[in-house]
């Protein structure tokens, strides 16, 4: 499979420039300026990745990214000059996968792409575990949550930090390890970007809410009982 994977700047010379990058690695690419076009480009094509810009005209790329994951699970790596926390805060709770701030490194960039489109597309099809607790069922191979036999429909972030727990049934997780481990060591987020991502994650498990429980003044913790 040779990934596609659609760039969404306003600026040519950066589109070119990570277009170039990209097709040295052997990805194919497509260019979109602005974040309406970006839409309408991604309805039309088998997009595995999207690189997205955040200040953009006629539609920015919070918008794009808010309306993709209404459909859609694509890892998305935001590239924007705003890089103070609130910023960030902001692009992980829409559903974002990276934040990467200009001016970058290019080698930063293709580790991300890289990482990204490994874990989305090439890992899963070694996970064949399905989790089962208490009425709560994760099938690691699709990628799909149930309960009690209905969908719950859970962003990439929300459903990496239910499979961690999920794994880790019974520990205590202190927040900055579950930073480190689904956000990765070089997020400089806090706290409050695990708890608004835990929030909305209880929110969505509705009355198996109750398996994730705050562990005060330490982290979080999964317990619940296994039915196979």
């Amino acid at each position: 499979m040779k990934e596609k994977i659609l760039i969404v700047d306003d600026e040519d010379r950066i589109r070119k420039l990570i277009g170039a990058y990209l097709k040295r690695e052997g990805y194919e690419f497509l260019e979109a300026e602005n974040g309406l076009e970006a839409l309408n480009m991604f309805k039309e094509e088998k997009v595995h990745l999207v690189i997205l810009d955040v200040m953009m005209p006629v539609m920015d790329g919070w918008s794009v990214c808010r309306e993709l994951r209404k459909s859609s699970n694509v890892p998305i790596i935001f590239l924007t000059a705003k890089g103070e926390d609130e910023d960030q805060l902001l692009g992980f709770e829409l559903g974002t996968d990276h934040y990467i701030t200009k001016p970058f490194d290019m080698r930063l960039l293709l580790a991300k792409v890289k990482s990204l489109i490994k874990r989305a597309y090439y890992l899963e099809a070694e996970l064949k575990k399905e989790l089962y607790f208490e009425g709560l069922h994760i099938d690691e191979l699709s990628h799909k949550v149930t309960i009690d036999g209905e969908m719950v429909n859970l962003a990439p972030k929300e459903y990496d930090l239910l499979l961690y727990f999920a794994y880790n049934n019974g520990i205590v997780l202190s927040r900055e390890k579950i930073l480190d481990y689904i956000w990765g060591i070089d997020f400089y987020g806090d706290d409050r970007t695990i708890d608004s991502h835990i929030k909305r994650l209880r929110e969505k498990l509705g009355e198996k809410a109750y398996l994730i429980s705050t562990v005060r003044g330490v982290g979080y913790k999964f317990e619940g009982e296994s039915e196979k």
